[in-house]
């Protein structure tokens, strides 16, 4: 009798770490992001015996959950994360939440002790078993799937669920929990007749839209006179950016966008209202007054991106498009979001009508800081538009929470053709130092990442990363010497700032350069240097690092704050509060 080509296969055994790596290259995976460990080796052994997929060794798993979701939010394929047991495997945890929270593809492979170890005491035991912490408890709230693999030859079945639970809506975290002596056992081959499309090792079917809800979203949408567009993150996602350009046209909408999403829609188009939202412009809310409808796309429209704007929703017809509910009351369309935005322009008139006029996304003003330091300081609104004279317009940028993110969420053109990427899922600081080098990384683009010293000193030296794999980023970390917004919240919302949350004095860019010589490390003490150096940055190859200097009592514009500064001049007629001098 002959043996066929795909019996063979089906009789070939392999290293399930062998089969892994191979499965993930398959799918079109060209990173995995980690940090080593005694329960992870083999995976890490498998990727670098197979070369398809590159290693990448982070300082922190936070990290390199952060360089996994980056990878993703940029390549719009899966990203991979890679830790050990015990400490490595509980720092993940807070990234997966983002990743969650965000909806943000990504799959974490998870070492464990050998399962004969389980329940007797093992190092880093988390089976659940006599007492001992449960990893599939702790890691199943921020997952989509989780699963831990105790038999070998479960993983091909195992893998594709996870895969596809990942990059389902709502897509999200999935996990692997992988005994060291699983991930050493050989298994069979399955047979495999055609290739997985690029990727994704197995995709969700799209549900098929609701007729009916076309129509009465059509309908709607036909009615309305003035139509204001508010756009989110899942428009990114979903790959639906022109769409959205479409259905705007044919409208004569205007298109205002979620803090998190100032990359779905040109910045520097005519019908561009700002951003929507507590870091938005008020151009925003006088549109959605003047609006008959207002369409939501890709967003539920979370707090940060509807604050200020209740009372007017509240008076206003609201649609909505994308996989999942708003938190406001609309008539919803669900469902995939290409495939809605495309069913209801086409039920639209052909003729477009024309972008009724508005005042565009002009900026807050920004009031001068509560207190004035003795330092030479940038103001931030100088920094973001040094920065926007710099940037590429095929870069990526990576936006950091605190008030320097508040500012360039508020003041910072999205690059046309890169991402704007602002993390408000979780919103944890140093997301960007991770997310900004597996971009780059996957990319091959200069990436910024904009963050605060408070920031840095969390998951900043992520720069050493940077510079062991010569990526393409760009780090500028505004420096003011503190917990910025926290100061603030303590002044305006507890009666005076305490001394904990302002820093002493701290020289970022000498410390950098010092610790990493071949790294290009500046530091700014006004907007013309911190230009200079960003364009140095653009030039070079590798990774490069500015820190400028700003103050940390600059009030930047976040709606909490500016509504209490207007109340206060208001009562007292103009601000005349004692400056006192810090530093």
């Amino acid at each position: 009798m002959t043996t066929t080509t795909s019996e063979l296969r089906t009789a070939e055994t392999v290293r399930l770490v062998d089969y892994l790596a191979g499965e993930l290259a398959r799918a079109g995976v060209t990173h995995v992001f980690g940090v080593g460990g005694a329960n992870i080796e083999d995976v890490y052994d498998a990727v670098h015996r197979g070369g398809a997929v590159r290693g990448v060794v982070a300082k922190h798993e936070f990290s390199a959950v952060t360089m996994a979701d980056g990878y993703a939010r940029t390549t719009r394929r899966l990203g991979v994360v890679a830790a050990t047991s015990g400490g490595g495997a509980m720092n993940l945890v807070p990234g997966l939440a983002e990743a969650y929270a965000s909806r943000v593809p990504v799959l974490a492979l998870v070492g464990q002790p050998p399962t004969g170890q389980a329940g007797h005491g093992a190092f880093q035991d988390s089976s659940g078993k006599a007492g001992s912490l449960d990893a599939r408890e702790v890691f199943a709230p921020v997952s989509r799937f989780c699963a831990r693999v105790d038999d070998a030859d479960s993983l091909t079945e195992l893998l594709p669920r996870a895969v596809s639970a990942a990059q389902a809506d709502p897509r999200g975290p999935a996990v692997l929990l992988l005994p060291k002596d699983v991930q050493q056992a050989r298994i069979q081959v399955p047979a495999r007749d055609t290739a997985p499309a690029p990727g994704g090792l197995a995709t969700a079917s799209a549900a098929r839209l609701d007729t009916a809800a076309v129509s009465t979203v059509s309908g709607a949408l036909r009615r309305a006179g003035r139509v204001l567009v508010i756009a989110g993150e899942d428009v990114a996602a979903a790959d639906a950016r022109e769409d959205l350009a479409e259905l705007a046209r044919c409208l004569g909408a205007w298109v205002a966008v979620t803090p998190d999403a100032k990359d779905v829609f040109d910045n520097r188009d005519p019908r561009f209202a700002g951003v929507a939202g507590v870091m938005g412009h008020a151009n925003v809310e006088d549109c959605l007054r003047r609006a008959d409808l207002c369409l939501l796309v890709g967003t539920r429209l979370p707090l940060l991106a509807r604050g200020g704007l209740d009372q007017a929703l509240a008076g206003t017809e609201v649609v909505s498009l994308g996989p999942e509910p708003p938190f406001v009351a609309a008539t919803a369309l669900g469902g995939n979001l290409r495939d809605a935005l495309r069913a209801v322009t086409l039920r639209l008139p052909s003729h477009p009508r024309p972008c009724p006029p508005h005042a565009g996304p002009l900026p807050a003003p920004m009031p001068g800081p509560l207190f004035q330091t003795r330092e030479r300081t940038v103001p931030h609104a100088q920094a973001v538009a040094a920065v926007e004279a710099a940037l590429p317009q095929d870069a990526h940028v990576f936006v950091d929470a605190g008030n320097a993110g508040a500012s360039a969420i508020h003041l910072l053109p999205a690059p046309r053709h890169g991402r704007f990427v602002v993390a408000v899922g979780m919103g944890g600081m140093g997301y960007t130092f991770g997310a900004g080098i597996g971009a780059a990384l996957a990319t091959g683009r200069r990436t910024y990442v904009l963050a605060g010293d408070g920031a840095f000193f969390m998951h900043g030296m992520e720069v050493h990363t940077a510079v062991e794999y010569d990526a393409p980023v760009t780090f500028v970390v505004f420096n003011n010497n503190a917990h910025g917004m926290c100061a603030l919240r303590e002044e305006f919302l507890q009666g005076g700032v305490r001394s904990d949350d302002l820093f002493a004095r701290s020289d970022l860019a000498a410390g950098v350069a010092a610790a990493f010589p071949s790294l290009e490390a500046t530091g700014a003490a006004d907007a013309a240097q911190l230009r200079t150096a960003l364009l140095r940055g653009n030039a070079g190859r590798g990774p490069s690092f500015v820190a400028v200097a700003c103050d940390p009592r600059e009030i930047p514009p976040f709606l909490p704050f500016q509504s209490f500064t207007e109340a206060t001049n208001s009562k007292e007629g103009s601000d005349e509060r004692g400056v006192v001098h810090v530093g």
